[in-house]
């Protein structure tokens, strides 16, 4: 039977019904605990062994390396996790990456879970329909693995069967026979095809397939199953490259934690794979070593190979096992010597990219997001929420700049400057409502539990708002010059009055900066406080504008004094109603399942 240019189409079609199948089943996973995982990798990196227990438990339950990986790299940027604590999350995401292809080898041969797959997705389809997130959440995990299966069992419906269509792989046997240099080759095969597809559970795959075919013996597998150790770093490089140099450290320490244990175990690979095979004859009474030899005559074992129908199924079950034994055993043991050099592997990450200038670590527009670090949907929004909190503090001190100005005289140096400083972070203002709400857009387009996306609109509504506070503050700022322009000078009860209502504006700014801090979980005092405060300013205000009018007309001092004076009263009510604004976005959108205020 001649194998198709429509064949090895069908085939690429497989691949990606396997990864789309993966991605699914990754979004689903993240979305039923994307706030659990939030919490778990604030709480549980206190220390190295708790940094790897987090690392395994959370690639074990969103079933990707890459995803944990580039979250890692992408706290790593935000300021959330330090150089150290990243370390032990990667080694242990490395163990729990294993969890996936335990998964693909337990289903592969001894279970054929693709002919339950549409059974499954009865199941799974109706639960999108359900109005609890949760179950629409795990809906759609069930589909993303019903797809991951059906996609691999379709991968081996379409690899081309050695037996039909030798001339094919003809090549590939030329490089089987060539001893450690077989080894050598298949390990760049790894390596460059978890870089093309992204996915070392899908090299797993892959390799699986070509095992179970008889393409390739069980040690090159094991091989090109190495390789895609060091393939799959890929990702959190491709992640750091525009973040900031603590995450391309980050990236880099994966990097070489991944690459040296690689080539400590390519350095004693067939001693590494008899110890594998070992373990694995004795979990399962067959050493995945002695296919190959049955396969080729020297030695007799029809359970293992059948002259008439190739490996069996005894056999295949056997690589299944031996290959998701491999990772497990070489990461394990990766992991229980590196985990003791984690401070040496920060120095020599700190020595190989050092900061080319004393700050310049803090040298980037946003703090603690990066449109370059968009992997995990659900677990984007912290990073969110952080520099919207950051964004109130920036805010904050340009209310006091503004608040400074009030008393400046025009001609002092200092007034320029504090000016020119104001005008610039009203400018930077800008640019950060843009980049933060970009940024939130972006995550919008992934997969979102609602309660997510309910977070999102709120943020989106408080940088609004926070943005007006910034315009109003230079507001301030464009007032005082026009009032210097026209050589009005206050008189000192005047100053009194408006330092008393900027006082209040001030108090209330606090209480919104502390209140962005803590958005997830705010004191309902500070909600309180924060309409006190705005009832406050608009009390003061009623009363100055009645009493400026009767100062007026007692010619207390002149009426163009009384309309700048009045101007600077009304744009603190502004900043007021915009801080309530800021507070109102937390407390409806973060705070839905408590009772309002």
């Amino acid at each position: 039977m001649e194998y198709s240019i429509l064949d090895f189409i069908s085939l690429l079609g497989s691949v990606g019904l396997f990864l789309y199948g993966m991605k699914v089943m990754s979004e689903g996973l993240q979305k039923v605990a994307g706030d659990r995982l939030r919490n778990i990798l604030g709480v549980m990196t206190k220390n190295r062994v708790m940094g790897v227990i987090t690392g395994i438990l959370i690639t074990a339950l969103i079933q990707s390396s890459s995803a944990s990986t580039v979250m890692v790299v992408s706290f790593v940027n935000a300021g959330l996790m330090s150089l150290a604590q990243a370390m032990a999350v990667i080694f242990g995401a490395n163990v729990g990456t294993t969890v996936t292809t335990w998964i693909i080898s337990a289903f592969s041969f001894e279970v054929n879970i693709s002919d339950y797959s549409i059974a499954l997705l009865a199941v799974a389809v109706p639960m999108l329909f359900l109005k609890k997130s949760t179950y629409k959440s795990l809906g759609e995990f069930l589909i993303g693995f019903c797809f991951l299966f059906m996609g691999l069992d379709l991968i081996s419906q379409f690899v081309p069967n050695l037996k039909d269509n030798p001339q094919m792989l003809e090549f590939v046997r030329d490089w089987t026979s060539m001893g450690y240099g077989s080894a050598l080759i298949f390990f760049a095969i790894g390596i460059v095809l978890t870089m093309v597809v992204q996915s070392s559970a899908a090299t797993f795959a892959i390799t699986l397939i070509m095992c179970s075919q008889g393409w390739i013996s069980f040690e090159l597998g094991c091989a090109i199953i190495l390789g895609g150790n060091i393939g799959t770093t890929i990702t959190p490089i491709l992640a750091s490259l525009s973040g900031n140099l603590a995450a391309k450290r980050t990236a880099m320490g994966h990097v070489l934690f991944n690459v040296i244990g690689s080539i400590i175990v390519l350095a004693i690979f067939h001693p590494f794979n008899r110890f594998v095979a070992d373990i694995t004859y004795w979990c399962i009474g067959t050493n995945p070593l002695d296919i190959s030899k049955a396969a080729e005559g020297q030695m007799m074992d029809t359970t293992l190979f059948d002259p008439a129908h190739g490996i069996t199924a005894k056999a295949q079950a056997a690589i299944a096992f031996g290959l998701a034994m491999f990772p497990t055993v070489f990461n394990a043991c990766n992991l229980l010597v590196m985990i003791w050099f984690t401070r040496l592997y920060v120095k020599i990450v700190c020595w190989i990219m050092p900061a080319k200038h004393k700050d310049e670590e803090e040298d980037f527009s946003l703090k603690f997001i990066n449109h370059g670090l968009l992997s995990a949907s659900e677990l984007n929004i912290t990073q969110a929420q952080e520099e919207i909190a950051l964004y109130g503090e920036r805010v904050n001190r340009m209310l006091h700049m503004a608040q400074d100005l009030i008393h400046m005289s025009p001609n002092d140096d200092k007034y320029n400057e504090i000016y020119s400083r104001l005008e610039k972070y009203e400018e930077i203002s800008d640019r950060m409502e843009i980049e933060i709400g970009s940024y939130l857009n972006q995550v919008a387009e992934g997969r979102l539990s609602p309660e997510s996306k309910m977070r999102i609109s709120g943020m989106l509504r408080i940088i609004s708002e926070i943005e007006s506070i910034a315009d109003s503050c230079f507001n301030v700022a464009k007032t005082l010059t026009r009032k210097n322009r026209n050589n009005v000078k206050f008189e000192p009860n005047v100053l009194h009055e408006i330092d008393t209502m900027y006082k209040l504006v001030d108090k209330a700014m606090d209480n919104m900066v502390s209140v962005l801090k803590e958005m997830e979980s705010p004191e309902d005092s500070k909600i309180i406080a924060a309409y006190n405060s705005e009832r406050e300013i608009n009390n003061l205000r009623n009363q100055l504008r009645d009493s400026n009018i009767n100062n007026i007309n007692s010619k207390e001092y002149d009426y163009q004094e009384g309309i700048f004076y009045m101007d600077l009263i009304g744009e603190a009510e502004k900043l007021g109603d915009y801080i309530l604004n800021v507070i109102e976005g937390v407390k409806h959108q973060f705070k839905s399942e408590k009772a309002g205020v």
